[in-house]
């Protein structure tokens, strides 16, 4: 065989054995057709695709369970905060309603005075006489300046430097027109007067007319001793243990601030001013939800950390 024959059966070898490769991987038929090559799909063992599923599957994934539990922060925050809106605005209302009972025109003592449970904060006018060798006090209490503390908003000014601490006069009235004994809070005096003896000025005596704002009993406050009525220690209005003590009815009167009397009591202290703190709740509560919503959507939409 001459050198030519020799290459050409090398070369016939050589296409013999690539042919059955295609034809073992399929990349040609049995009659020599070509198969149509497919590309297969990058699978998540490709270094290089490893990241990029990774970063997507973080950015599918669901909530879950415990964000929608966290979600409920902002959410409960929200509606602390808006029920304070209503709380405020029930509370401005009462208010209101305090001051326009305080300040509608006084009407006559009922002849049925059990009617008056039904009208308190309303002014009534009584006629009659003191009753001054069965008073006594109440107190510590502070001054009242137009409803309100004499040491709260705006009275903090004008009563700065001066001493607020003092004490209710409590007076049995003997009514003119009728067999009955009311008490009257006749005002506040301070506690270098609490003695009458050192306010005989103050000490009306014969028949008057006065006008003063009708108030119930009321329990005893929070963190308040027990009256000690056997030693003349009273801490809060307790009209029965009163009405006991001095055989009066269980009636009680607030006298106005206009029928102050020199050098007697300060009228007028009915407190009309109610606590009211639900504006701070209500920034406090919309302040936290704010916050927590932030945080929740950063880390459970965004997908970024807090910090």
């Amino acid at each position: 065989m001459n050198l030519v024959g020799v290459r050409i059966s090398r070369e016939l070898t050589r296409f013999s054995k690539v042919k059955k490769l295609f034809l073992a991987n399929g990349i040609i038929h049995s009659n020599g057709g070509f198969n149509t090559v497919k590309r297969s799909k990058v699978t998540a063992s490709d270094p290089f695709r490893i990241g990029v599923t990774s970063d997507k599957k973080d950015e599918e994934e669901p909530i879950g369970p415990f964000g929608f539990f966290l979600l409920g922060f902002p959410l409960v925050t929200l509606g602390l905060g808006t029920w304070q809106v209503y709380r405020r605005k029930w509370k401005l209302e009462l208010i209101e309603n305090l001051k326009s009972r305080t300040t509608s025109t006084p009407v006559e003592f009922p002849e049925d005075y059990y009617e008056l449970e039904s009208m308190e904060y309303y002014p009534v006018r009584v006629r009659g006489e003191f009753l001054h060798d069965k008073e006594f006090t109440i107190g510590p209490k502070s001054l009242i300046v137009d409803g309100a503390g004499a040491s709260e908003g705006k009275n903090a000014l004008i009563t700065q430097g001066q001493a607020y601490t003092g004490y209710y006069v409590i007076t049995p009235f003997k009514l003119q027109d009728r067999d009955l004994t009311i008490l009257v809070n006749r005002g506040w005096v301070s506690r270098k007067k609490k003695n009458p003896v050192t306010r005989p000025e103050g000490q009306i005596s014969g028949p008057v007319e006065i006008t003063g704002i009708v108030r119930l009993s009321e329990t005893r406050p929070q963190f308040i001793p027990e009256n000690k009525p056997n030693d003349g220690i009273w801490y809060y209005r307790d009209l029965d243990a009163m009405s006991e003590l001095t055989g009066a009815a269980p009636i009680y009167l607030e006298q106005i601030y206009d029928e102050s009397v020199p050098g007697g009591p300060r009228g007028g202290q009915t407190r009309i001013t109610l606590r009211n703190e639900h504006l701070s709740y209500m920034i406090t509560w919309y302040s936290l939800s704010a916050i927590t919503s932030w945080m929740w959507y950063r880390q459970f939409i965004q997908k970024l950390p807090l910090l």
